[in-house]
């Protein structure tokens, strides 16, 4: 197994959810973690929690000028990224596609593909030349699956899915790995952002069975890092024992 102590971990939306609860697993195996995202004053009580070797880094994935200056002036010891985690993503709405929101639209393409694009380009170049590196990207189980009115979400992590496997065979000749995380139904702010707020109804997304936790993802996601190096995990689906499908979700009423 790989040692992951020590290794730079880069962590794209951690200031909740899934994203932070990686950001914890990988601190809590000695990794040093560069908490990226947009809400700084989290991610500085964070930091301030974990008590480790982190740095956060204020960051808006959508802004592709800002990515690159926030990694461009990342500080000595900071800047050699071992492990990439393109976490940040969101949903907007659960609407027919004639009844969508442009701008709903908008935030999701910007943050789940070009977000994860930007990202990536930044960070890629400096694997491929030290000759290491890991990335891995947290997909869905709705990139494998469309469901009624999620057409625009599950086309952007469709497309996640694609960039995934485009990257693994773009990189094939280096050492550098490429992974998904594909998790199904996780109980984190996911569906509150999906409906602008209102939490009555974003918590009957949860109710009648046990949803995935952040931290379930989380210890997915550490132990796929932690294989051997001639190791890659390509892709990994975890679903709560209730969920069989994107669309079949057993609830005891």
């Amino acid at each position: 197994m790989v040692n992951i102590a020590g290794k730079v971990v880069l962590v794209t939306g951690a200031s909740s959810g899934i994203g932070e609860a990686i950001a914890r697993k990988f601190a809590e195996v000695g990794a040093r973690v560069i908490l990226a995202a947009r809400r700084a004053d989290r991610l500085n009580n964070l930091a301030l929690e974990l008590g480790g070797d982190c740095h956060v880094l204020e960051l808006n994935v959508r802004d592709r000028e800002a990515v690159n200056e926030a990694l461009d002036s990342l500080p000595k010891g900071w800047h050699e990224v071992d492990i990439l985690v393109n976490n940040a993503g969101l949903s907007r709405g659960l609407d027919k596609l004639h009844e969508g929101s442009f701008e709903g639209w908008e935030d999701m393409i910007d943050t789940n593909v070009k977000g994860l694009l930007w990202v990536s380009r930044a960070v890629l170049p400096g694997m491929v030349k030290r000759g290491r590196g890991h990335v891995i990207n947290i997909g869905s189980i709705a990139g494998h699956e469309v469901y009624p009115a999620g057409n625009v979400y599950c086309a952007t992590k469709h497309a996640v899915d694609a960039l995934t496997k485009g990257m693994r065979l773009d990189l094939v000749e280096t050492p550098v790995r490429v992974s998904t995380v594909d998790p199904g139904l996780v109980e984190t702010e996911f569906s509150e952002v999906r409906f602008y707020g209102n939490s009555d109804r974003a918590k009957t997304v949860y109710q009648g069975y046990k949803p995935l936790e952040g931290r379930d993802i989380a210890e997915a996601v550490v132990w796929l890092a932690a294989q051997p190096e001639h190791v890659t995990i390509a892709q990994m689906t975890v679903l709560p024992t209730a969920q069989a499908s994107a669309t079949v979700l057993h609830k005891k009423l």
